[in-house]
């Protein structure tokens, strides 16, 4: 919806390659991105080269308001996950968004909501020791996005790279968590019960 208003005002749309960088720490921001088509995972990276997934952003959403709104540099990067077609927005057009458009005021407020509890939750979740707690309650909350029946879009790293956990670890734990049966596995794949 937003993002046809945009398309419709002048917007260009750019394509990214996977992989392909759209900001990274130390940064300062000049846009907030809007993200007509593909996938973008928003990372920090520990000094081992360790990915650790802030969030996972698709087509409808958008992502970099709140570093453009407090006027500080990124913290984490902003990698392609699948080719993507963005359409980045400036600080006066998007503030020009919010004025305009109260739907669009409260689909920010809504969303960074999300993002806030979502933080929490993995901060206590990583503050618990237990491999099994944190995973089952990273796949909890991605199963809210999808309906009973559908496979969970994610990897065993995605998991991993989410709780801080190895790959081993993430493996190990949905074996565990399809034998009590608090997820149903299908060739490999997670399922929403």
């Amino acid at each position: 919806m937003y993002i046809q208003k945009l398309i419709d005002n002048g917007y260009p749309v750019k394509n990214f390659a996977k992989d392909a960088i759209i900001y990274e720490p130390g940064m300062h921001p000049k846009f907030v991105y809007f993200i007509k088509a593909g996938e973008v995972r928003m990372i920090t990276v520990s000094e081992d080269g360790k990915e650790f997934i802030q969030g996972v952003f698709k087509a409808g959403q958008y992502f970099g308001e709140p570093a453009l709104l407090l006027d500080k540099k990124y913290l984490a990067y902003t990698i392609v996950n699948k080719n993507a077609k963005i359409i980045a927005v400036s600080k006066q057009g998007f503030l020009k968004l919010l004025t305009e458009d109260p739907a669009f005021c409260m689909d920010l407020i809504t969303g960074l909501s999300k993002r806030l509890f979502y933080k929490s939750m993995m901060l206590e979740e990583l503050a618990n020791e237990k491999a099994e707690h944190r995973l089952e309650t990273i796949i909890n909350y991605l199963f809210l996005d999808i309906n009973a029946g559908e496979k969970l879009n994610v990897t065993r790293q995605n998991l991993a790279d989410m709780t801080g956990l190895r790959v081993e670890t993430v493996i190990r734990g949905v074996k565990l968590l399809a034998e009590k049966g608090s997820i149903h596995l299908d060739k490999g794949k997670i399922i929403k019960c």
